[in-house]
């Protein structure tokens, strides 16, 4: 008779860097069968041939391991430990989502808070919470160095007691080493908030982590004081784990213990292999963005709803940002200064004041999201949306629409306007939240949907990103703009930050004029209190004139004769319209902001046939009202040169003068205030393009417009936008946004 043994669940990680290959390498080893899906083909590929190697002590292990990369992953999920980097769990979502069986779940095995974006991916029934402190490296593809023994903590989200698969799950974490449940993961989890700010300082010199923490005692005792003042106002209870002991660093704590706690920290920490901290490595070895900024938008999330100082932590997240490609600028000055800012008082916040605290909160929030904006904008610019393809506009309206629904919520209200030959006009409504101003009429956020890219463009010229640049058809006029609304309001949903009530509207005609949706954004402007147009920069200016611009045909009608036999029977056509287009060029005043340009001319039908007809099609561009009225003027004015012939002008004035009135001088102010408070400078200027924001200003509304994207190209092949501009431009965004439900 044959004992029979169950077979051991299997397990699927999600990213098999540090955390989930050290993990992934004990379940294997422990015979459970494990599948490792990692982006990176180099490292499945020694996965593949090596099997996954952990080497510890100057030993090799290896254990045998399916190793794949989500393109090549075939199945569904079951047990998912995902362990990709914080900026990165939106993207492994969007892959394990539709995988995952109903009776899945996905353990966040990362650094920083993510059950919340997992919970509402997948349900927080197959969400399972986890702290992991795990002192381990990549040190070459398919190789893991462990660092020494950590903490590994696994529970129910929101503090739900402890269930039977989170005790089979420990149980199986075991084959790794001391894996706990608890009931209080997000104890846990604040707590290494406040440990990992000190690691993430320690990246900004080179040096061994426990060394320069033991050298910048003021610096590291405020950081996690900055940390620890949040989740004391939210009630958590801190939970030590190795040597680290965090009701030590609360503010006010005793300060003998205190030094006690940070000596035993760093003789700790002078035991470990790792002696630099993971950040310090994806800066100085992997040259790649860090994942800091991710980790800490909770925590600046809820310090800007209760008005609490996060001086020091800023500041160590921006460093980190600045040493991304520069990591040859590591040096313990920035350290220096941080013990010098820790000395300093820190002043309190007044929870109705927007300030360069909140907009720099606003401003890290976004910036820990950009890879999600990215994403966003790489899946909007593949929806076709050419303004002369009906159906390409609906489908991508469509889109919009629940784009909009998982980014902001469903509208308090909704309607689409029908039109036709042209896209339709998608018009939502959201409410104001926490104002004090006295004007609450909603502020009118004005974009346009559809591009001058044929459809087809995108088959030659698809969504493409180098670095910070991004380009593809569409992306600076205008996705990126629309992009950047969308995420300038989620970032003062997600922090909490005071909303002025928000109109937005979206036409898909406006690079052939607004013809179509012309009267609805006039009377939408009616009832607004201004507009912001979320058209692109001009070279990072907001535009504060734009040039009326006129479209006319002239028409010319002659008498066709013989031009051979009977060459004066005739009156030509082509004759007259040379004629008129040399009055029409005199129309011209570059000193008054003036130009006209005849750009098509066709005429006659034979070479030996006096033509009987003749047309032009002429641009009129204009900076002002009394320009407007000359330039039409004499174009009703136009008479024939020769007697016999008639002559005809069509058209008219496509989008009025955009003046510079005292109503957009004073939102540009608003602009440069705001701006200021992010710590840049914004400039505006004056362009011979029209935008949507033409009619709105004529009706007397103040318009901030060219708030978008930062980049060039429009209507070319260079278009392009960047990512650091989609962070900048939303942060200028959402600010202006606070600042007028306060004002």
């Amino acid at each position: 008779m044959h004992e029979t043994h169950p077979e051991k669940p299997g397990y699927t990680v999600v990213g098999a860097g540090a955390i989930g290959g050290t993990l992934a390498f004990a379940l294997a080893r422990a015979g459970h069968p494990v599948t490792i899906v990692d982006a990176d083909h180099t490292h499945v590929d020694a996965i593949r041939t090596h099997g996954l190697v952990v080497t510890r002590g100057g030993t090799r292990e290896s254990a045998p391991v399916t190793a794949t990369t989500p393109d090549e992953f075939d199945g569904p999920l079951g047990r998912v430990l995902l362990a990709v980097k914080a900026q990165a769990t939106g993207t492994a979502l969007d892959w394990i989502a539709p995988r995952l069986a109903p009776d899945g779940y996905v353990v966040s095995l990362q650094n920083g808070f993510n059950e919340p974006l997992i919970a509402h991916r997948v349900g927080a029934a197959r969400t399972v919470a986890a702290f992991v402190n795990i002192f381990a490296d990549v040190i070459e593809p398919g190789v893991i160095q462990d660092g020494g023994a950590g903490a590994l903590v696994i529970g129910e989200p929101d503090g739900a007691p402890v269930s039977p698969r989170v005790r089979d799950l420990v149980a199986d974490l075991r084959s790794w080493g001391p894996a706990v449940a608890s009931d209080n993961v997000e104890g846990y989890l604040w707590a290494k908030a406040g440990f990992g700010a000190m690691l993430a300082a320690t990246a900004l010199a080179d040096a061994p982590m426990a060394d320069l923490i033991d050298r910048h005692r003021p610096a590291m005792a405020a950081l996690t004081g900055e940390v620890f003042a949040v989740s004391d106002r939210l009630g958590v209870t801190l939970e030590a784990f190795d040597a680290f002991e965090p009701h030590a660093f609360r503010p006010g704590a005793d300060p003998a213990a205190r030094s006690a706690a940070f000596d035993r920290l760093t003789a700790w920490l002078r035991t470990q292999t790792k002696d630099r901290s993971g950040i310090w490595r994806d800066l100085a070895v992997r040259h790649r963005p860090v994942e800091a900024p991710t980790h800490y938008t909770e925590v600046f999330h809820h310090a800007a709803r209760e008005g609490l100082p996060t001086t020091l932590l800023r500041t160590v997240v921006g460093g980190l940002r600045q040493l991304e490609g520069a990591a040859h600028e590591m040096s313990e000055s920035r350290l220096a200064e941080l013990d010098r800012l820790a000395r300093a008082p820190a002043p309190s916040l007044p929870p109705s004041s927007l300030d360069s605290a909140r907009a720099e909160a606003v401003r890290q929030w976004l910036d820990a999201h950009r890879e999600d904006m990215v994403a966003d904008l790489a899946a909007y610019t593949s929806q076709g949306s050419a303004s002369d393809d009906p159906d390409a506009l609906d489908t991508c309206l469509g889109w919009l629409r629940g784009w909009l629904d998982r980014r902001l919520g469903e509208p308090d209200a909704e309607k689409t306007l029908a039109r036709g030959e042209t896209g339709d006009i998608l018009v939502r409504r959201y409410s104001a939240r926490d104002t004090t101003t006295q004007d609450d009429r909603p502020v009118f956020l004005l974009g346009h949907y559809d591009t001058v890219w044929p459809t087809g463009t995108l088959d030659s010229w698809p969504f493409q990103r180098d670095g910070d640049r991004i380009s593809g058809p569409g992306v600076f006029d205008m996705k990126a703009g629309l992009v950047q609304a969308v995420w300038a309001l989620s970032a003062l949903d997600a922090l909490g930050l005071p909303r002025p009530a928000c109109t937005v509207m979206l036409n898909g005609d406006e690079e052939t004029g607004s013809l179509a949706s012309q009267d609805a954004i006039v009377e939408e402007a009616r009832d607004s209190r201004l507009a912001m147009v979320f058209e692109a920069a001009a070279d990072g200016a907001i535009k504060t004139a734009r040039k009326g611009v006129g479209l006319f045909t002239v028409t010319v009608t002659g008498s066709e004769a013989h031009a051979g036999l009977d060459p004066t029977a005739g009156a030509s056509a082509v004759d007259e319209l040379a004629h008129q287009i040399l009055r029409l060029a005199d129309l011209r005043s570059p000193d008054a902001g003036t130009s006209l340009n005849v750009g098509v001319v066709a005429g006659g039908t034979r070479a030996n046939v006096t033509a009987g007809h003749a047309v032009a099609r002429v641009d009129v561009r204009v900076a002002t009202a009394a320009e407007q009225r000359r330039v039409g003027a004499a174009l009703a004015a136009l008479r024939p040169v020769d007697p016999r012939t008639r002559v005809a002008v069509t058209g008219g004035w496509n989008r009025p003068v955009f003046e510079r009135t005292e109503g957009v001088a004073a939102l540009a102010a608003l602009a440069r205030r705001c701006a200021a408070l992010l710590g840049h400078d914004l400039p505006e200027a004056s362009v011979g393009g029209a935008s949507d924001g033409n009619f709105v200003v004529a009706e007397g509304t103040p318009v901030l417009d060219g708030i978008g994207a930062v980049g060039s190209g429009a209507h070319a092949r260079s278009e392009n936008t960047s990512v650091s501009g989609m962070v900048t431009r939303a942060a200028l965004a959402a600010t202006v946004l606070a600042a007028l439900a306060l004002e």
